[in-house]
């Protein structure tokens, strides 16, 4: 299968010179944890999720939910407060960043900076978070540009912040590819016109069919990058 899909992603191939990188779900296995979190925030506030299934969180914040959330009751909640109130929470419930980083991901980054990629990341997730993530497991250095959530008004899909991304990184698109995970990413990369590389979603059923190519980890995606450049 991995095979098969390099055969068609590499018949338009050209030069990579940079890689974004989106963060949950790429190089931290914690969309369960968050969804678990955020689903004990909201029913300490009589708020149920239970009609949802978890792949809607995938990739996106909280701000994006409330209309599904809350549905014809949305007028009964200050969604603001609420949300400021979740930011308080997760400070307290933060995740073991270092339990739930994939094994291959300081390996992968180390080795794709020293071949000369300009390595970015872009990520929903608000900026402490990313930050925390990222230095506690050692994998802040690798990177020369860090975009997260609290930087756009919109998060993904809206594709500003993939835009943003490829305007600090000077290149042109094409020269470009990002890895991602949630449809929601998938969705940003495309609608930003960069190829994007999916980690294939094992866990919530998630739509993955506009991204460019699916591998199984983080290593297959620096083979395809490999044969690329």
């Amino acid at each position: 299968m991995f095979e098969s899909f390099m055969v068609e992603y590499f018949q338009e191939a050209v030069m990579i010179k940079a890689i974004i990188f989106d963060m949950d779900g790429v190089l931290f296995n914690t969309e369960s944890f968050y969804f678990k979190r955020r689903e004990a925030f909201l029913a300490s506030k009589g708020i149920s999720i239970k009609h949802l299934p978890p792949k809607f969180f995938v990739g996106g914040r909280i701000d994006q939910f409330w209309e599904k959330i809350l549905g014809d009751k949305i007028s009964d909640y200050d969604t603001k407060a609420l949300e400021a109130e979740y930011t308080t929470y997760k400070s307290v419930h933060r995740p073991d960043y270092k339990s739930l980083v994939f094994s291959d991901a300081k390996t992968v980054l180390a080795e794709l900076k020293a071949k000369g990629f300009v390595l970015a990341l872009a990520s929903n997730t608000v900026r402490s978070d990313v930050e925390a993530a990222l230095t506690k497991c050692g994998l802040i250095e690798y990177f020369t540009y860090i975009l997260t959530g609290d930087d756009f008004t919109e998060g993904k899909p809206n594709p500003a912040i993939y835009n943003a991304a490829c305007a600090k990184l000077s290149f042109d698109k094409d020269d470009i590819v990002i890895i991602e995970d949630s449809q929601k990413g998938i969705q940003a990369g495309v609608a930003a016109g960069v190829r994007v590389i999916a980690i294939r979603d094992k866990e919530f059923g998630v739509d993955q069919s506009k991204a460019s190519i699916l591998v199984d980890n983080l290593t297959e995606a620096m083979q395809v990058i490999d044969k690329e450049s």
